[in-house]
């Protein structure tokens, strides 16, 4: 199935931001992909490429502001409402059936976006923790020492507001870990895995020798056949069992 490419701006606060529409020719599921800090929608396009080949419409995006020091969590997750409400404004989506794609820093802001809007499947990549305190300070300025800290504790679901999200969040999870990650410790994946008590389902996959970034091609090539597989068994498989079954 061959996939549409269509460049979009999505409207905020006055501000511009410029995202990719890929979609196939009928009504399917919806992927949102949301990137990592100081990243941008550019690797998230050959995934997103793969996965609108399979039956979905993809949407990727650039956060705004990483180039600015005074930008903020509360500023970036407006960005994230905005980039999911006008994906399901498009008019092939199933707007029942969406699934959230984070990395990171975009990984802790799409756990945050399950308590605010309908999503169906949720895949991590090394999701980053940060306190509920300083929402609204400029994420530069927030104490780097202090994180790692606090990610390499459980940290229980209660306490912080992305942990809490996926402790009600019942749809399906994928959370992919870095071996020897330096930002994300194994701490802060099992402080997410801990929190997920009521998914349909949970899947924890560990990239063996990959980082936090993925630089090595061959740890990239694992990511895209592990979110490539998992889409294909939890967002395309549920719709043809759908279909065969009518």
């Amino acid at each position: 199935m061959t996939a549409r490419s269509e460049s979009i701006v999505i409207e905020i606060d006055d501000e511009q931001m410029s995202g990719t529409f890929l979609s196939p020719k009928s009504k399917v599921p919806g992927v949102l992909f949301v990137h990592g800090w100081g990243g941008s929608q550019e690797r998230d396009l050959e995934r997103a490429k793969g996965i609108a080949g399979l039956g979905c419409v993809c949407l990727t995006f650039d956060l705004r502001g990483h180039a600015l020091a005074r930008v903020t969590r509360e500023d970036n997750l407006r960005d994230l409402l905005a980039a999911y409400d006008r994906l399901l404004s498009h008019p092939a989506i199933d707007t029942s059936a969406v699934a959230v794609v984070g990395t990171s820093y975009g990984g802790y802001l799409a756990a945050i976006l399950t308590s605010l809007r309908p999503v169906r499947w949720l895949a991590l990549r090394v999701p980053a923790l940060y306190r509920d305190q300083e929402w609204l300070k400029p994420k530069r300025e927030l104490d780097k020492a202090d994180l790692m800290d606090y990610r390499s504790t459980l940290v229980h679901a209660e306490t912080n507001r992305a942990l809490h999200a996926c402790s009600v969040f019942t749809g399906d999870v994928l959370i992919v870990e870095s071996e020897t990650d330096d930002h994300v410790p194994h701490a802060t994946i099992m402080s997410y895995r801990a929190a997920c008590q009521h998914t349909h389902s949970l899947t924890h996959r560990i990239i063996d020798g990959a980082d936090h970034s993925l630089s090595d091609p061959v740890s990239q090539q694992a990511y895209t056949s592990i979110l490539v597989d998992w889409v294909t068994e939890m967002v395309v498989g549920e719709r043809l069992s759908i279909i065969q079954s009518r």
